[in-house]
């Protein structure tokens, strides 16, 4: 009798853990939930210019205190805008796992490919490149670049000097593609044949202008780096040495030898001439003898 109490016992003790574990397990559930909401993310890495689609994206629960501003919490505004109907285009490169944002994405209406991507007020130029000029194919989309141009100087009068010339015309630009490519994920080398840089209007021009007049080439930068390069342009005279800027230190000239004057002479101060000591003589007077000196 007293055997089988103590199975009832432990049986009933075993019912009680059980209940009670699904009960704190309902509670923690209850819990997170109010503490976490949907929110939409990329299901795989999604590449700038892509139109978002069913495939890409997914909802996940995400903690309410961690969440980013701009975040969506169901598909429908993306996968179809409320007023065009039209999907919405990424504008810069998405991982997977990261929260879909506004900010990520194009203006409403945009269209897929490399039109979504250019920052309103810009505009997008193809410079045609070759494996040096290209930085050996390490311009790559979402790297940033500095123009060179390489022409020959010309005087007031627009007569053409024998003289060459190579400056930096633009500064941080970015690399939108490289060839008909969009993607920022690829760290290897890629020879290409043209490069498209993000510019304002202006830098178009300028970029038209100096493809123009001479050659251009593309310098590699760091992406931290948003400094200007303040250099004034090498012509052949500084490259070699022998022009007013020698690494950076100023070359004095050397005057004619014919030209230069030289300063007059100190005046040398003239000595006096000495007295000559005088010579003492013994003069006898009567009785007295004494003796005086006598100058020569």
């Amino acid at each position: 009798m007293s055997k089988l109490r103590a199975i009832l016992t432990i049986v009933a003790a075993l019912v009680l853990a059980s209940f009670a574990a699904v009960l704190a397990g309902r509670y923690v559930g209850n819990k997170t939930r109010q503490n976490t909401h949907q929110v939409a993310v990329a299901k795989s890495t999604i590449e700038l210019g892509t139109p978002l689609s069913a495939d890409l994206v997914t909802m996940i629960d995400w903690p309410r205190e961690s969440t980013p501003d701009g975040t969506f919490s169901t598909l429908t505004p993306l996968l179809a805008e409320p007023t065009t109907k039209a999907p919405r285009v990424v504008r810069t490169t998405i991982l997977k796992g990261e929260p879909i944002l506004e900010l990520r994405l194009a203006p409403i209406g945009s269209l897929g490919g490399l039109a979504a991507v250019i920052a309103p007020g810009n505009r997008a130029i193809t410079v045609r490149v070759n494996d040096v000029v290209g930085v050996g194919g390490f311009a790559l989309p979402g790297s940033y670049v500095d123009v060179l141009v390489n022409t020959t100087q010309t005087s007031g009068s627009n007569t053409v000097l024998d003289e060459s010339i190579s400056k930096i015309v633009l500064n941080h630009i970015l690399v939108l593609a490289a060839a008909e490519e969009i993607s920022r994920d690829d760290s290897k080398p890629k020879v290409v044949n043209a490069v498209t840089l993000e510019v304002t209007p202006e830098q178009a021009e300028r970029i038209d202008l100096a493809r123009s007049v001479g050659t251009l080439s593309l310098v590699l930068r760091n992406p931290m780096d948003v400094g200007q390069s303040g250099s004034l342009g090498v012509d052949k005279r500084m490259l070699l040495g022998n022009g007013p800027w020698d690494r950076g230190k100023v070359a004095v000239p050397m005057p004619d030898s014919s030209e230069v004057t030289l300063p007059p002479p100190m005046p040398v101060a003239k000595a006096k001439p000495t007295r000559p000591a005088a010579e003492r003589i013994e003069v006898i007077r009567g009785t007295t003898r004494g003796t005086q000196s006598v100058e020569r």
